[in-house]
């Protein structure tokens, strides 16, 4: 009796054994069959396109980045805000960033949405930032933002505020 029940157990476990191998073989076949990396990245875009339709997310671009969206979820959970930065042309750029930030921060922020809006638009490729910086000041209600590591708070600004680029004086 104990015999049979051996031999049973045995078999049972070759059957085991016998039904992995066939279950790792399949498994190597579907990875043989694998999608190409353009139909992979295909799938991704329209993912992310309908995504990026979710009411929270539909302000951002089609071709976002995670960057951007975890700046959208911050400022909806309010762990950032967005400060209006006034160009001199009159165009305003929403610049998220988070609660605590520095002027630095801020700068950053702004160099980062402008090299998006470019690559996204085409146009000009190098824009020279020490030189932007050596030109402008950063403005909020008429305060100079000079001190890179004071924070934002500390001068006032708080969600949807407008900073304004201007134009620094020379020195003689």
């Amino acid at each position: 009796m104990e015999e049979q029940s051996l031999i049973h157990s045995v078999k049972e476990e070759e059957e085991e054994d016998e039904n992995m191998k066939t279950q790792m073989e399949e498994a190597e076949e579907e990875d043989e069959e694998s999608l190409p990396h353009s139909e992979i990245l295909d799938i991704f875009e329209e993912g992310l396109a309908r995504l990026v339709q979710d009411p929270l997310l539909c302000d951002l671009p089609i071709q976002v980045t995670l960057e951007e969206v975890n700046s959208q979820i911050a400022l909806e959970y309010g762990q950032a805000m967005t400060v209006r930065v006034l160009k001199a042309d009159g165009e305003v750029m929403p610049i998220v960033v988070v609660q605590n930030a520095t002027v630095l921060d801020l700068k950053k922020a702004i160099r980062r949405f402008m090299e998006l809006k470019q690559q996204r638009e085409g146009g000009v490729k190098h824009v020279g930032w020490r030189y932007v910086w050596r030109t402008y000041h950063l403005v909020f209600q008429g305060e100079k933002l000079e001190d890179d590591k004071m924070r934002l708070k500390d001068y006032g600004i708080r969600n949807r505020d407008e900073v304004a680029f201007m134009k620094k004086l020379r020195k003689k």
